[in-house]
C-alpha cells in the first residue's frame, strides 16, 4: 500500500470535493490526515469540522492536530515561511 494514501492535500478545489475524498479514504483506512499550508489552512479546518460534525453517527472524530511552518522560495527568489497544518480524522473505536 502506498504511504500517501492516508493523506489528503487541501488546495483550491470546492470544499465538498475534499470532504468526499476524505470520507472515501476513511471507508478503507482507520485514519486520514488532512494537510494544508498557507491560505488553504481554513479550508482544511472546515473539511475536518464537516466530517466530524455531520457524521457523528458514522463515528468519525478529529485526532491529533499538528501545526508548523515550511520555508518556501517565492517567485522573486526570497525564502519565506508558510504556515502548515495537519489534522487527523479517525474512525472511532466501536
Amino acid at each position: 500500500m502506498s504511504e500517501n494514501r492516508d493523506v489528503i492535500f487541501i488546495g483550491k478545489k470546492p470544499l465538498m470535493a475534499y470532504v468526499t475524498s476524505t470520507l472515501i479514504q476513511l471507508a478503507n483506512l482507520p485514519s486520514v490526515h488532512i494537510k494544508a499550508r498557507g491560505l488553504s489552512i481554513g479550508r482544511a479546518v472546515d473539511v475536518a469540522q464537516i466530517i466530524s460534525r455531520k457524521t457523528e453517527n458514522a463515528g468519525y472524530s478529529i485526532g491529533q492536530i499538528k501545526i508548523g511552518s515550511e520555508q518556501l522560495e517565492s517567485k522573486d527568489g526570497k525564502s519565506r515561511n508558510v504556515s502548515t497544518i495537519e489534522i487527523e480524522v479517525k474512525r472511532n473505536a466501536s
